[in-house]
């Protein structure tokens, strides 16, 4: 297995005018080969340029997001697993559409677990791939330019990036205006006081 993921890229070199294709069939069969999906986009960057990386990256996850959703639908006991797995990370919390839009760029969240949820959140299938399609794009563009910058950050660099993603992740899941909750946070202060 080891010897065939390190083969990738001399096959992407190889392939001529059929690179592009591979590269976004591999995004297709990417799960089987527990590749990462920052790790294709990295490659699509280096071999095919920002654009070029970005685009074909995008139409490899969106076609992966819709054979997950014809496969999660021909096989209800797949609907099962997806369930128990959805239960024991994400436990009893609903999350905002932001919320699994900003969960997309991180680069160790479970790929099909947000499909899965974005399935549960969606009301028919045409809304699906429309969120799912835009929920790619960022991921896509970050992934392919930043992917290999963010990888080689020093741990503290890191650990402000995940960071800000969790601060937006937050803010994104607040009910009402955050600045009214501040105030009222305030006001309560100034009462005691």
């Amino acid at each position: 297995m080891n010897d065939f993921i390190e083969g990738i890229p001399t096959l992407i070199e190889q392939a001529g005018w059929l690179a592009p294709l591979i590269f976004i069939l591999l995004h297709l069969i990417r799960p089987f080969l527990f590749i990462p999906v920052i790790v294709l986009c990295i490659v699509g960057g280096y071999f095919f340029g920002f654009f070029y990386g970005s685009l074909y990256s995008l139409i490899g996850l969106t076609l992966m997001s819709f054979s997950f959703y014809k496969v999660v639908d021909y096989f209800p006991s797949l609907r099962g697993r997806m369930s128990r797995m959805k239960q024991k990370v994400f436990k009893d919390r609903h999350l905002t559409l932001g919320q699994v839009m900003i969960l997309r760029m991180l680069p160790f969240m479970h790929f099909h677990l947000l499909s899965w949820y974005l399935m549960e959140m969606t009301s028919s299938f045409r809304e699906y791939m429309k969120y799912s399609f835009a929920g790619l794009i960022l991921p896509s563009l970050l992934f392919t330019s930043f992917g290999q910058a963010i990888g080689e950050l020093s741990i503290y660099g890191s650990l402000v990036i995940l960071t800000f993603l969790g601060v937006v992740f937050y803010l994104l899941g607040q009910k009402g205006p955050v600045t009214y909750k501040w105030e009222k946070f305030f006001a309560s202060r100034s009462m005691s006081e």
